[in-house]
């Protein structure tokens, strides 16, 4: 299991610094993706399946699911689609698909050849136990991550509707 966390952090920083590095924000959407379910692979590995899932669930589904889309809704204009197609190359996945590729197969390894033994302490952790340390001790920070995130989401908002409308 020690392998296993350490490959898919090695995976996560590798596709994190795909992400600052890159120009193009649809490669670095992709390369974002790969990093989140990365960090999940972590969690699995170091024996919290459901921060794992609730990882791939919140954050590389719904989370992707609005950058992608304030991503195609700030690209308006008459050269998007020789944008999109430049994008949808095949060469463009390459990096992407073969980081998934070995966080599969780092998965498979993981599901196949443990009995249930995880990285610390041997327990799992249920959702009972993540719910209670994050509204126990640790609730002043969740509240002050959700504030934070609300406020970058209205900035968001609110430069590109200023951009917007410096362009029509």
């Amino acid at each position: 299991m020690e392998f296993a966390f350490y490959f898919a952090a090695g995976v996560a920083v590798l596709a994190t610094l795909r992400v600052v590095t890159h120009t193009n924000p649809v490669h670095a959407l992709l390369y974002l993706i790969i990093s989140l379910l990365a960090v999940a692979m972590c969690f699995f590995a170091l024996g919290a399946p459901f921060a794992g899932v609730l990882e791939i669930i919140v954050y590389a589904g719904a989370i992707m699911v609005l950058f992608v889309f304030v991503v195609m809704m700030l690209n308006l204009g008459t050269s998007v689609s020789n944008q999109e197609h430049q994008w949808l190359r095949p060469g463009t996945w390459i990096g992407p698909a073969l980081l998934a590729l070995l966080l599969l197969g780092e998965l498979l390894y993981v599901l196949l050849s443990t009995t249930g033994n995880t990285l610390i302490t041997g327990d799992t952790v249920d959702a009972k136990t993540v719910g209670i340390s994050l509204y126990g001790p640790y609730l002043l920070a969740v509240e002050l991550a959700s504030m934070l995130l609300l406020a970058a989401l209205v900035a968001a908002f609110h430069l590109g509707r200023l951009e917007a409308k410096e362009l029509s």
